[in-house]
């Protein structure tokens, strides 16, 4: 059975539906949409995608802020927000589902890691987070060997990922310390096994599908014209286990023709398995 995942930071749903997000659904046939940086209340996510979806919405704890969102053609059987200590305020980046496909049961995470800002408290949150991360990767493979975490977790792993990697080494999102958290999910790129059993074992969907090359990238800043350069990042992730990562299809960047034709920063990412 075929199920196509699509995940996208759409910085603010009201503006990226101002912009054109709608056409793009309405022509994509997705059956699950992850979002990430939703920004709005859950009767606005309702009131935008339409009665057809079926919705699991956390917002931030603060107002305007982050928010993730799951949308699906058919209802999850179960859904959890639970994520690091207790203490720890995951609200609006964290959120999971069980899905019936077939006979099968497939788990999808969306999830938002904060962006950080490096030397500053942004920056030890955005560590407590991946910290967080890295207990709860492993446990969710042992919950569901069919298991995906997608959306945007603002770091971009390798060089490849980056076009301007060496004027960003001392800035959040590529930052050593930063980088060796996807070494544990994925193994580092120096190891044989990188992206097929190293580190958890998870695989980097994109990277496995596109190859040794530069990006393909999935966000550009607004400074100066990174996007018609394609100066961009590669930040926005389908990270799957091995069963599931073996299932792909196809993998797709839906890069806007142009600048004007954009409705949010980054660009969704959408990929067909066959369950």
């Amino acid at each position: 059975m075929s199920l196509r995942i699509a995940t996208v930071n759409v910085n603010g749903i009201r503006a990226a539906y101002r912009h054109g997000m709608g056409a793009w659904l309405d022509a994509r046939g997705v059956d699950i949409l992850a979002l990430q940086e939703v920004r709005a209340s859950t009767e606005d996510v309702v009131g935008l995608l339409g009665p057809e979806w079926d919705i699991l919405h956390d917002a931030a704890t603060a107002k305007g802020r982050a928010g993730v969102a799951l949308a699906s053609r058919n209802k999850a059987s179960i859904h959890r927000v639970e994520f690091g200590p207790d203490d720890f305020d995951s609200a609006g980046r964290w959120l999971e589902a069980d899905y019936e496909v077939g006979d099968k049961i497939v788990t999808v995470v969306s999830t938002y890691v904060n962006s950080g800002e490096a030397g500053t408290p942004k920056q030890v949150e955005k560590y407590k987070f991946l910290e967080a991360m890295l207990l709860r990767v492993p446990a969710l493979a042992e919950h569901n060997p069919l298991s995906l975490i997608v959306g945007d977790l603002n770091v971009g792993h390798r060089r490849l990922d980056i076009r301007n990697w060496r004027g960003n080494q001392k800035s959040a999102g590529f930052l050593p310390e930063e980088r060796a958290y996807f070494d544990r999910f994925f193994g580092a790129e120096d190891d044989p096994d990188y992206n097929a059993g190293a580190g958890f074992g998870w695989v980097d969907v994109g990277r496995r599908w596109a190859g040794e090359v530069e990006g393909p990238y999935t966000w550009w800043s607004a400074r100066g014209q990174a996007f018609v350069n394609d100066t961009g990042w590669r930040i926005d992730y389908h990270m799957a286990t091995p069963a599931l990562a073996a299932t792909v299809q196809n993998y797709v960047i839906d890069r806007a023709a142009s600048y004007e034709e954009r409705w949010s920063d980054h660009a969704p990412v959408v990929v067909d398995y066959d369950i």
